[in-house]
């Protein structure tokens, strides 16, 4: 048992994961790199500029970015450093170098990670949202997340942020339940960033 997560979960309550599974992994991750680095609003709007060119097909395929020039996603707002992610993502998927849809339920974490690393921009932490948020996999912990650092430590009252390592070395006890501990982690620094926007209360 582990009385800080124990406490935690009695603190925030239920378990209430929200899913992107609306999305595919293809279109979950092409959301993915639009939003890299970016505010929520300025992502937000350039991702509605990008599904707006291709309204009549409601979200574009790996063919339709790939047949998209370049100027007309620069127009939505993206750089060329993501104009080369999505152009990169779009052309391993339509040349069927990235597992299907089906093919993932084949695949471990592990399996997904190593797959979908190999499109320019897009990194470890990327893959664990997609396992987490669409593929709903019960066991992942991204360790390496700032707001699970931030979790952790205010809920095991850390004077600094821990390492990823610690991280995962601890989780070990979580298993087979890591994403899990993850959300709660997560809303343990909602609440203390919160807290220390607004003292008192």
């Amino acid at each position: 048992m582990d009385p800080k997560l124990y406490q935690l979960i009695g603190e925030i309550g239920d378990f209430r994961l929200r899913r992107s599974s609306q999305f595919t992994p293809f279109q979950e991750l092409l959301r993915s790199i639009v939003y890299q680095q970016l505010s929520g609003k300025a992502a937000a709007s350039i991702f509605g500029r990008l599904r707006a060119l291709y309204a009549k097909k409601g979200y574009p395929s790996a063919r339709n970015i790939l047949d998209t020039p370049e100027a007309d996603l620069r127009a939505c707002g993206l750089s060329r450093t993501k104009i080369k992610s999505v152009k990169d993502l779009a052309q391993k998927t339509n040349a069927r170098r990235l597992p299907s849809v089906r093919k993932i339920q084949t695949l471990t974490d592990a399996e997904l990670i190593e797959n979908f690393t190999t499109v320019f921009g897009i990194g470890q932490w990327t893959v664990e949202m997609l396992m987490i948020f669409n593929l709903e996999r019960p066991d992942v912990l991204p360790a390496s997340d700032l707001g699970i650092r931030r979790g952790f430590m205010v809920t095991y009252d850390l004077d600094e942020m821990p390492q990823p390592a610690e991280i995962l070395s601890y989780g070990e006890q979580w298993k087979p339940y890591r994403t899990m501990a993850s959300w709660y982690l997560w809303r343990a620094a909602d609440r203390a960033t919160n807290r220390d926007q607004n003292p008192g209360t």
